[in-house]
């Protein structure tokens, strides 16, 4: 990672902090095969009803290894609320079947003994897993420096100019993790979810209200003076247990 883009990241990331606060986190780290099946019911739905999908789950299924002989399309009408509800299943049953096959129980606990890139090398071979799934389970269930790229992270990082022009969130993701400033990868992903949602929006970003406005290289900015937007600070994967 070059000097400018390390200085940028932590410039960013205190502004950031200044502007929502230190995000809150689990106290107790939790077990990975949760975090894993959390993560993919999160894919392409809002965390309210990605979360109530995994209370759905985690009260029809006393333990994962239930889900070995569940029928898929029970699972599917379990976690109907998550949306894509016959891909995630899929991909939740195919998980915990391969990961039985292969370890002879459901845990992920070797992952601990493994650098960052191997455990996401690992997990992106089980079916339906991919980089931001793999990397969540590194920064939320293991305590990783890692900042996970979801398509907040991929448009705000590219638009600051922290990143360039990386055409995919995996892409970005190995741009902005090469040398990533220590101790600060929760906080920097879990607030940029935060601008992304509430700010740095996909079309006509409230670039006015941008605690990251002096800053950011974002050419087509909208300076229309804007209302600050609802707050939505509420984020699935630190309320994972």
């Amino acid at each position: 990672m070059s000097t400018e883009k390390y200085k940028l990241i932590k410039k960013a990331n205190r502004l950031l902090v200044k502007h929502f606060g230190i995000p809150p986190r689990n106290k107790k780290l939790p077990n990975p095969v949760d975090m894993l099946i959390g993560t993919i019911l999160s894919q392409n739905t809002n965390d309210k009803n990605s979360y109530q999908a995994y209370k759905n789950l985690r009260e029809k299924y006393k333990s994962w290894e239930e889900i070995l002989t569940a029928r898929r399309t029970t699972i599917e009408s379990v976690i109907k609320v998550a949306g894509l509800g016959k891909q995630k299943s899929e991909a939740i049953k195919s998980f915990v079947k391969e990961l039985n096959d292969k370890k002879g129980k459901l845990s992920l606990s070797h992952l601990k003994k493994m650098d960052e890139n191997s455990a996401i090398e690992e997990l992106t071979n089980y079916k339906g897993v991919g980089v931001k799934t793999a990397s969540c389970v590194l920064l939320f269930a293991l305590d990783r420096n890692v900042c996970p790229v979801d398509t907040h992270v991929h448009r705000t990082v590219n638009r600051i100019g922290i990143v360039k022009q990386q055409n995919t969130p995996d892409k970005t993701f190995f741009a902005l993790n090469e040398g990533f400033p220590p101790k600060i990868a929760h906080q920097f992903h879990t607030n940029l979810i935060r601008l992304g949602r509430e700010i740095c929006k996909p079309k006509k970003p409230s670039c006015s209200i941008c605690p990251l406005l002096k800053i950011c290289n974002f050419e087509d900015k909208n300076l229309e003076k804007m209302a600050p937007s609802r707050q939505n600070a509420f984020m699935l994967l630190d309320n994972i247990s």
